[in-house]
């Protein structure tokens, strides 16, 4: 019996696991800790006590309370109550700054705003947005901050709260600002933004985040692109860090190993913050695409820019026929398959990391439909042993990546698992999965053992909390029997 058939059978017994009342210290992503849970016969409070709370959303709260009376299962019900808030509970900080709202974003156990994670974070709320003003302009306020991040650097992954605070990565050798946690280059940190925006306003309608500001930033991006495309040049980026992680710095003089200008955009690390191999991560250029076109409908909507809109629609063109020409490759068992990372001149690394931007994410991110032929040979690929990255143990299995290392299973890769599914077995067992393997703590982690869910690296990490709270809820309300609702009064 394989561990995913294995686990179906379990989630379908009920069996449940013993629980911490104690969650397990911040602990380095290198550093998994070790916890023993303690057998309990209630489940403990580990949500922050409301007084604590960064943020107190109505429509959350009520999502909550109307989550928790349908679903019978009393463990999921008490997972969803801590992970879905969790961003709005512990990460955020809520303001006005002339007169407009700003929201400072952490990942958790960094006091750093990534524009990736802060995202990613409020993404599962924006639905909820239209019936809560506060909560709508909260993830407003993270757009203005935002663009205010870009404009400072559009090369710089994280920023800090204080414009003037100085980073601990300062001797970095790269064009280090006040203001920047750390300066790496990654697609997907322009991207995310964009992907928020846009989400924000087909949700709202609200245009009054995009300003002149928020344009100048999509212009810093097409700008930065097209850099980073490298036609002429190696372009103005640079980094390398005095480390003993290979993972954490760059070869060739800070600029990454060569590549052939193909019209695609590298990224010098990948959304795991750990340097790409080779420079065209293919499933950042997937997320440009899609990014460029929906900053290039938005610049139409809210302004009179054809010219803007015109090279964001011509860049992502550009860039999607170089995915299709130089990406795909002939696996002998699974044909034809899209690269994780090429380098245009031939050479190619098939694999998936958890973190997203990943392969196995395209249908969420909106890059390919989950029926896409090459896809589906993907993710086959995947979510197999044949991806050096994917993990099967006792306890689960999923894919992880260099990032934590070996055998070290990212919560996050299962969710997206199910995010991206749908087979009812497949969405069942990743939320057994997911259930039986939080360490009694309530919460997801950044990763776990496939062996022994106790030991785990990062009790405090608010965007696995958020996402898995997403797929509760989104199977709850798509396919509430995978949750064994009750049946409606």
């Amino acid at each position: 019996m394989t561990t995913f058939t294995r686990l179906l059978a379990l989630g379908a017994l009920g069996v449940t696991y013993p629980l911490s009342a104690q969650c397990a210290p911040q602990v380095a992503p290198s550093q998994p800790t070790t916890m023993t849970p303690t057998s309990l016969t209630e489940f403990p409070v580990v949500r922050v006590p409301q007084e604590k709370r960064h943020f107190k959303s109505q429509a959350i709260d009520a999502a909550i309370t109307e989550f928790k009376a349908n679903v019978a299962d009393k463990e999921l019900g008490w997972l969803f109550e801590n992970c879905f808030p969790n961003t709005l509970d512990t990460t955020v900080t809520a303001e006005t700054k002339n007169g407009r709202p700003s929201t400072y974003v952490i990942t958790g156990d960094i006091d750093a705003m990534w524009l990736r994670d802060s995202s990613a974070q409020v993404w599962p709320y924006l639905k909820f947005a239209p019936k809560d003003e506060a909560l709508r302009q909260l993830i407003a306020g993270v757009i203005n901050k935002q663009t205010q991040c870009i404009l400072k650097d559009p090369y710089a992954n994280a920023f800090y709260d204080d414009e003037n605070e100085i980073s601990e990565w300062k001797g970095d050798h790269t064009d280090m600002r006040p203001g920047v946690h750390e300066r790496k280059w990654e697609i997907d940190s322009l991207c995310y933004p964009i992907r928020l925006g846009y989400a924000y306003w087909k949700t709202t309608g609200d245009t009054s985040p995009f300003d002149e500001n928020w344009k100048n930033a999509i212009r810093a991006t097409l700008r930065t692109f097209h850099e980073q495309q490298r036609k002429t040049d190696l372009g103005p980026y640079r980094f390398q860090r005095n480390t003993s992680q290979a993972s954490d710095t760059l070869p060739m003089g800070g600029h990454g190993y060569p590549v052939n200008p193909v019209g695609l955009i590298c990224s010098a690390f990948r959304p795991s913050d750990d340097a790409s191999v080779f420079s065209f991560l293919i499933p950042s250029n997937f997320f440009a695409v899609v990014s460029l076109r929906e900053a290039a409908e938005m610049v139409d909507a809210t302004g009179n820019d054809k010219q803007l809109s015109g090279d964001l629609r011509s860049l992502a063109s550009e860039v999607d026929t170089a995915i299709h020409k130089y990406a795909v490759v002939e696996h002998p068992q699974y044909g034809k398959i899209y690269a994780y990372e090429i380098n245009g001149f031939g050479s190619h690394l098939l694999m998936d990391d958890a973190n997203v931007p990943s392969l196995l994410s395209l249908p969420y991110l909106g890059a390919v439909k989950e029926n896409d032929p090459i896809y589906r040979n993907t993710r086959k690929f995947l979510l197999s042993t044949d991806n050096p990255f994917f993990f099967k143990g006792t306890a689960a299995e999923g894919i992880g990546g260099p990032h934590v290392g070996q055998d070290m299973i990212w919560p996050m890769a299962i969710t997206m698992r199910a995010l991206t599914s749908d087979k009812d077995d497949e969405i069942r067992t990743a939320i057994a999965m997911l259930k039986s393997t939080h360490a009694g703590t309530g919460f997801m982690h950044e990763t776990f053992n496939k062996n022994d869910p106790k030991r785990y690296s990062r009790s405090w990490f608010a965007w696995a909390n958020t996402l898995f709270g997403e797929l509760l809820w989104k199977t709850y309300k798509e396919k509430p029997s995978l949750l064994v609702s009750r049946p409606a009064k």
